[in-house]
């Protein structure tokens, strides 16, 4: 089969495709032929070395994949050949099949397409464990969401909206404000405004704030926290660390997101963090938040934004684009014709 293994980190020209035997499944999982890839940042910075999470190189690279069932290991219980299902772990998804733990596999949607089942998972697990889960937010409360027109971003905008928030959304293009607009928040252009002061301005401070940018954006986002206010940091997109740099080491130390307990405990507010490829290996709660999610969804007839589809061949292309900042939404990789 077909498929992308980081051997070496460097830039998007480095993924070359390459053949290597079907895997089969073992005891407890599930064999995928995959349809469409989601892409992610966290491989981007994988592929640059700079994700902790990323396994021991040389290893097939891809978080999140839709497609179909086409052979089932010992013990499992839930899928029979035929089903269509997303997979979701830590690699193995830059492929042509995959073979996942069953509980790793969900349930694709019948409503969506299989680039939107693709664009799903990842992003809207991520932004419902940091406003549901870790924020707790509640209808009437205001939220902010950075980096609000990127993939977990028009997640979070809909989800917070669905809850019957006030939902603001920082971007710096016009097609990216009007995506926020269009998806029921109210965009923010933080290259020609001070995010803190529009807001402030617009009806003072927020509850929650998602957060996925660090520096100066973090410590901002601090201030405009209400008292009970609440912080998840899932991102930290402005690090620009260079391993043969060591200058940008401490640069990135600076901007790393820091925080005064003390000051902390003066203001009453709290801060989260949230990861959840870690909290994959724990059955039964990733069972929890899929169960709880997928009903939401459903429900509230939420729907993840696909930005641009590209071609199996053309994924290093995918990479290019993600890193030029100007998409929006899931970037998707489309397998066959």
């Amino acid at each position: 089969m077909k498929v992308y293994q980081l051997r070496k980190t460097g830039k998007p020209q480095i993924l070359k495709m390459e053949d290597i035997p079907e895997p089969d499944p073992k005891r407890g999982e599930v064999k995928v032929k995959i349809e469409t890839i989601g892409i992610n940042y966290a491989e981007i910075l994988s592929r640059k070395g700079q994700y902790s999470w990323a396994p021991k190189k040389p290893y097939v690279m891809g978080m999140e994949c839709y497609g179909e069932v086409v052979e089932v290991g010992e013990d499992t219980s839930t899928y029979k050949p035929g089903d269509k299902v997303i997979v979701g772990q830590q690699y193995g998804s830059y492929a042509e099949f995959v073979c996942a733990p069953e509980h790793l596999c969900f349930p694709a949607f019948k409503e969506f397409s299989p680039e939107e089942n693709a664009a799903y998972l990842v992003n809207f697990m991520t932004a419902w464990v940091g406003l549901k889960k870790l924020c707790r937010v509640e209808a009437g409360e205001r939220i902010l969401i950075q980096a609000a027109a990127g993939g977990v971003g028009t997640a979070a905008v809909q989800i917070g909206r669905a809850l019957g928030c006030m939902v603001y959304g920082t971007a710096s293009k016009d097609y990216k404000l009007d995506l926020i607009e269009k998806l029921g928040g109210k965009p923010v252009n933080y290259a020609t405004t001070d995010f803190y002061e529009e807001i402030i301005k617009d009806g003072g401070k927020v509850d929650c704030i998602l957060e996925t940018v660090g520096g100066d954006v973090f410590k901002k986002s601090m201030k405009l926290l209400n008292s009970f206010g609440r912080m998840v940091v899932i991102g930290f997109a402005s690090m620009n660390l260079k391993i043969w740099n060591p200058i940008s080491w401490i640069k990135t130390y600076i901007d790393a997101p820091k925080v005064n307990m003390m000051k902390m405990a003066m203001e009453s507010k709290g801060i989260f963090a949230s990861h959840i490829g870690y909290l994959t290996t724990n059955e039964e709660l990733t069972s929890e938040i899929w169960e709880e999610l997928s009903a939401f969804t459903s429900k509230n007839n939420l729907k993840p934004i696909v930005g641009k589809v590209f071609k199996f061949s053309e994924l290093p292309m995918a990479h290019s684009f993600m890193e030029s900042r100007d998409s929006v939404g899931k970037i998707v990789i489309r397998l066959g014709d």
